[in-house]
């Protein structure tokens, strides 16, 4: 084992565990918390490994082939499913870009005790993606070594919110390793089904299957590609370990501090603080229902402004971060498909004009209640998106005219086969109740004929 060569693949994986630090899942930890205590930790936990597996099998289809996951989709699938793929991969990009772009102007308009309106905000967000493509003309190590200073940013402001709100230790330890949810009920399930939506995101597959081929292997050696694998798994385990300890920071000061809290309660102290916010919390006994909007200005009632500046910041590193992983996995899913070489601005422009569209709507007709429920929605949309990544990247890992002598054993083809099902069926749940939850009919049937479409789609993929 060399520390030398580690550093040498040190990158791709880090740019990919932004994924797993983005507005959506700080919104699901966060709601995690407040629901349901400390009691989920361990499906946070279960969630990040399962991610760390599927990577790994990313990874190692572009180390050894040379070709990433797009790529590899475009020699062996026909026409009409692969142009199917290309769509789905896209809309799952185009709904993480709309996440960063709401998460970037909420975090915008807290920074600036809103002064900045949340369309405002949406603008913003337009230049910050150009200010990451003028970053990339100076060579992907250093875009890897600002990435890392962004995830440092998440790390440093989240935890100063754990260290203000000190959670308890020992529910902590208790909620990662004993796998049980005393008294829980449909709400916690819910929150749990969220919590795997939310951690494994399909584009990232794409996207890291991608980034590995940036290091220069010899792939005629058996040994070098080997060791490349070795060393992307290791930096993969740190980068994912990095991105769980962040996550672990939100929903343990949630949980810590306003679990079981009724929307009065809040109000109260807020009222008492002369909190310009106070008026989003009505006087009921309702529980507390909260966001990423909304953790802020609670964390500002009960801690003082210094929380709600210093969580802002923190939404606004995860937001930023996850702008050029978006860019990526579209450049990437487009020319690998399609074989289309776009430049990566005007890539940029057509992607960030369709995210920004509909989120700039909602924030001139609506408030931020309308903003913060699209994650809800964007989180379902990625769900269903899963099994397009999933499927491919099991299906080629596992075939030797692919992989040769490194294609999956009979242990990681029944795994990732198991695993691909149970996160499909938990993602399924998720999607059944949100469609529930809307409480109209024409959507019911709307959505079981889609449904019919999508699973006979899934199946000619299995």
């Amino acid at each position: 084992f060399s520390f030398r060569k580690l550093w040498a693949f040190t990158g791709p994986g880090f740019l990919m565990s932004i994924a797993y630090l983005d507005p959506g899942n700080i919104e699901s930890d966060l709601q995690s918390g407040a629901v349901a205590g400390f009691k989920l930790l361990w499906v946070l936990m279960l969630a990040t490994i399962i991610g760390l597996l599927l990577q790994r099998l990313a990874a190692r289809l572009g180390v050894v082939t040379g070709l990433h996951l797009a790529e590899v989709c475009n020699r062996q699938y026909q026409k009409v499913p692969r142009i199917i793929l290309w769509l789905m991969v896209e809309l799952a990009i185009i709904g993480s870009d709309m996440q960063e772009v709401i998460g970037s102007a909420i975090a915008i308009n807290l920074l600036s005790v809103g002064k900045v309106p949340l369309w405002g905000g949406v603008l913003i967000t337009i230049a910050d993606t150009f200010v990451f493509l003028f970053l990339d003309k100076y060579g992907l190590r250093k875009l890897e070594a600002f990435f890392g200073f962004l995830i440092t940013i998440m790390a440093l402001t989240f935890g100063y919110e754990y260290i203000t709100v000190k959670p308890n230790q020992e529910k902590l330890l208790k909620g990662l390793f004993i796998p049980y949810c005393q008294n829980c009920g449909t709400p916690q399930l819910e929150q749990a089904v969220g919590i795997v939506g939310a951690v494994i995101m399909p584009h990232n597959m794409y996207l890291h299957s991608a980034l590995v081929k940036s290091r220069q292997v010899n792939r005629a050696n058996k040994r070098e590609v080997r060791e490349a694998n070795k060393y992307f798994f290791i930096e993969s385990c740190i980068a994912l370990f990095v991105s769980f300890i962040i996550n672990i920071f939100v929903v343990t000061v949630f949980a810590e501090a306003f679990f079981e809290k009724t929307n009065a309660d809040v109000s109260s102290v807020c009222v008492n603080t002369s909190s310009p916010h106070s008026s989003l919390f009505p006087s009921n006994n309702k529980t507390l229902e909260v966001d990423i909007y909304k953790g802020g200005v609670v964390l500002g009632c009960y801690f003082g402004p210094a929380a709600l500046y210093i969580w802002a910041i923190g939404i606004l590193a995860a937001g930023q971060s996850s702008t050029m992983t978006g860019t990526y996995s579209g450049q990437f899913v487009m020319e690998g498909f399609l074989n289309l070489r776009w430049s990566r601005f005007a890539r940029v422009l057509l992607t960030r004009s369709i995210a920004i569209t509909p989120t700039l709507f909602v924030a001139i007709f609506q408030d931020v209640e309308h903003l913060t429920g699209m994650n809800d929605f964007l989180n379902v949309l990625m769900s269903l998106q899963l099994p397009f990544a999933l499927i491919p990247v099991l299906t080629f890992t596992s075939l030797p005219s692919v992989m040769n002598d490194f294609a999956n054993g009979l242990f990681w083809k029944v795994a990732g086969g198991v695993l691909i099902l149970l996160i499909c069926s938990v993602n399924m749940y998720f999607v059944v109740d949100y469609v529930r939850a809307l409480n109209h009919v024409a959507l019911y049937v709307g959505a079981a004929v889609l449904s019919v479409i999508y699973l006979s789609f899934v199946a000619y993929l299995v």
